[in-house]
């Protein structure tokens, strides 16, 4: 944790920074080659987004993959953009307009988003959250456990970002950047000394979080996701290894770390000596560590061993994987400096977050349960949660996203049909896909026996569900979670899970 010291200095020299424009020289100043154009030009943005231009800004024509930024330099200019940064040499651009030739458009942006806003990180206890699954639980639980009265705490995650003195939907789990480093410096200036994150692999290979200085950074799994963008599961851990061993431009000063999780023993090994690691988990030789474990409908309760003492912990969130997420939690508090006493006390009052494992309840006498669970490892954590507390059956309705993974279906679907009595295959973002081929895909997985249904259409495949449901029962409706559209050949169609549910029981109370 930073001193008071260290974060009044930090400060200061924020403040020093941020306000007013920054001209080109005051920018470049790791070698960056300026091809032509007047380095005393003055720059009132940095922007990666050609529709986002405005007249003074620096353009960023980031290579992607679906579309170059170069085709948009032109566009850029013509809505008066000061300043182009490409790859590209081959690139004319008029004299008029600065040109600055570089070897990493990506990396060049987080260098200069961070100095252009004067490095807030540096001034902030930022912690980043890495995981296939649980980010936004862990992030989110870890923002309420430290948060005081007049002291908030922001965060940047999936569903929202808490920017200290108000709260804007989350438009990237990590964003780029250009928006990234105003998020933080947003907090700063409401009062924020602590902030929370979400870093997710694709923002680590796309540099957008590339310098960011952590504090602390928190390791939680790692299972089978976004295989349609990495190769293999080795480029994947790789990836979210790189905000902890250097590779990313800093080095963390504490390490939180599953240590029941082999790609998590895999990453201390690979951690340089400087690195504090704290590990989390069931098994003995985790710092932080659950015995006693008492599931049941209502939450959990377990024994806590840290190196603050034994303490019984009581929380409102439902199975085994979320004890998992509330060690990391409370391992993340401890590396900050905090009492872990205190926020053990904090925990009965969690909400949860929106879309995971979410309750809903219209006084129908089952148990009806909204949660993101789109991945294999995710579902059977789900799955399993949720019949270490119901006593009757246990139907789930989940899908396959589109133009993703096609690997992952089989999967999904053996899970399913291994931790469920009742399925409801439909669909779940299929994109530009037609459900057909994504179906043949998911009933490669069906295993004899399994009770499964396909059904098209999402809203009808909920209903059904519903309405097989007994007292006793529970009803998982899994993938969507918070999302509150469907993306079908490129149009968001709105359509929330929750929403849904809740209009289909009122309907059914009704009938």
């Amino acid at each position: 944790m930073k001193t008071l010291h260290e974060k009044m200095e930090s400060m200061e020299a924020v403040r020093n920074r941020m306000n007013g424009k920054k001209n080109l020289e005051e920018l470049l100043v790791d070698g960056e080659s300026m091809t032509h154009g007047d380095k005393d030009l003055l720059v009132n943005a940095l922007v990666s987004d050609s529709r986002r231009v405005t007249p003074g800004c620096a353009f960023f024509a980031m290579p992607g993959i679906r579309d170059d930024g170069a085709n948009f330099i032109k566009d850029a200019i013509d809505r008066g953009a000061h300043a182009i940064i490409t790859e590209k040499d081959s690139v004319e651009i008029p004299s008029s307009v600065a040109k600055i030739k570089v070897s990493d458009t990506r990396k060049t942006l987080a260098r200069l988003a961070r100095r252009y806003h004067g490095s807030p990180d540096a001034a902030l206890d930022l912690v980043g959250v890495t995981g296939t699954n649980g980010k936004t639980t862990v992030s989110t639980l870890t923002r309420h456990l430290l948060e005081e009265p007049g002291k908030p705490v922001g965060l940047i995650g999936t569903v929202r970002y808490h920017l200290g003195d108000r709260e804007v939907p989350s438009f990237r789990t990590t964003p780029e950047s250009a928006d990234l480093y105003p998020l933080l410096k947003s907090m700063l200036v409401a009062g924020c000394s602590e902030a929370v994150m979400e870093v997710s692999s694709h923002g680590i290979h796309q540099q957008r979080v590339s310098g960011l200085e952590l504090e602390v950074a928190a390791f939680l799994n790692l299972s089978r996701d976004h295989l349609d963008y990495h190769d293999g599961m080795e480029d994947y851990f790789r990836e979210k290894r790189k905000i902890f061993n250097g590779e990313n431009g800093s080095l963390p000063k504490i390490a939180v770390i599953n240590g029941d999780c082999p790609y998590g023993l895999r990453l201390i090994e690979s951690l340089p000596p400087q690195v504090r690691v704290l590990k989390f988990g069931f098994g003995e030789e985790n710092e932080f560590k659950a015995k006693n474990l008492v599931v049941n409908e209502k939450g959990t309760e377990f024994l806590l061993e840290s190196p603050n003492g034994s303490h019984v912990v009581t929380s409102p969130m439902l199975g085994r994987y979320n004890v998992m997420n509330l060690l990391a939690s409370l391992a993340i508090l401890h590396a900050l400096g905090r009492d872990v006493a205190d926020s053990i006390r904090k925990v009965g009052s969690f909400q949860g977050v929106d879309g995971r494992m979410e309750t809903i309840e219209k006084g129908q006498g089952y148990k009806v349960v909204v949660d993101y669970a789109h991945t294999p490892d995710a579902l059977r954590n789900a799955l399993g949660m949720l019949r270490e507390c119901t006593s009757g059956s246990l139907h789930v309705v989940f899908g396959c996203g589109g133009d993703r993974d096609k690997g992952k279906r089989l999967e999904m679907t053996r899970v399913a049909c291994a931790g469920a009595d009742q399925i409801w295959a439909t669909s779940d973002n299929p994109r530009t896909e037609s459900l057909n081929e994504i179906f043949k895909d998911m009933r490669k997985g069906i295993s004899t026996g399994s009770d499964i249904a396909f059904v098209e259409d999402r809203r009808r495949a909920i209903s059904l569900a519903l309405d097989e449901a007994k007292p006793g029962d529970c009803v998982l409706i899994a993938g969507k979670g918070h999302e509150e559209f469907q993306e079908v050949q490129y149009t968001a169609i709105p359509f929330d899970d929750r929403r849904v549910a809740k209009e289909l029981l009122k309907a059914k109370a009704l009938a």
